[in-house]
């Protein structure tokens, strides 16, 4: 279920939470932009009334037995667009703007970082693995690679790829196949990022101007 974090407090089912024995209910946090899971925290019904009373993010701490204000000593505040509470009512999503991008305490962008005892990024959207993955190509070219070989191209490459491929989505879909038309706009969607890595435009500005369009 959804409900605005705008929402006046007689409209949210605070009362209505599913709090474990404890008091307390976990709480998932994801990235507004391209869904990345930043972390995982409790929260019991004061956090809750908090969180939506200020639209940042509160928490309980086991450990300190205390409520937390996450970011109030680092800096990096979680700006809370959305809540959803769970088919059970027993688990909350908190959808947020994370200031600074680091969610974690260690410094990383996520809790979820640790893969096998190495420290990856944490799986986000399909386009934005995607660009990381042309962006590591540009930091880090190989003779093999397509993509390097769009970046030692230049704009002149680059572009021309784009043109070539926008005409091939207006003939798909003149056609009306199906098919063909999600293949082309997939290499379209895959040029247009290896040019916004090439002008060193991070893909989540785009997703912003999305955002800001929404509204």
């Amino acid at each position: 279920m959804f409900f605005s974090i705008t929402n006046s407090q007689n409209y949210i089912p605070v009362d209505t939470i599913r709090y474990d024995e404890r008091g307390l209910v976990p709480a998932i946090v994801q990235d507004y932009l391209d869904g990345t899971v930043l972390m995982m925290a409790w929260m019991n019904q004061e956090s809750l009334k908090k969180t939506l009373e200020t639209g940042e993010t509160w928490f309980w701490s086991r450990s300190r037995q205390e409520l937390w204000h996450k970011g109030a000593t680092s800096g990096h505040i979680q700006h809370v667009h959305s809540l959803r509470y769970d088919c059970d009512s027993d688990a909350l999503l908190i959808v947020v703007q994370q200031v600074g991008d680091i969610a974690c305490h260690t410094g990383q962008r996520s809790c979820f970082h640790q893969v096998e005892g190495k420290i990856l990024p944490p799986p986000a959207d399909t386009l934005s693995q995607l660009f990381d993955i042309i962006c590591n190509r540009r930091d880090n070219p190989t003779q093999d690679s397509y993509t390097c070989k769009l970046f030692t191209g230049g704009d002149n490459k680059i572009l021309k790829k784009i043109g070539e491929e926008s005409a091939e989505v207006v003939m798909a879909c003149k056609d009306d196949d199906k098919d063909a038309i999600a293949a082309e706009v997939a290499d379209l969607l895959y040029h247009t990022l290896v040019a916004l890595a090439h002008h060193n435009v991070d893909l989540k500005s785009v997703y912003r101007q999305l955002q800001e369009r929404r509204k």
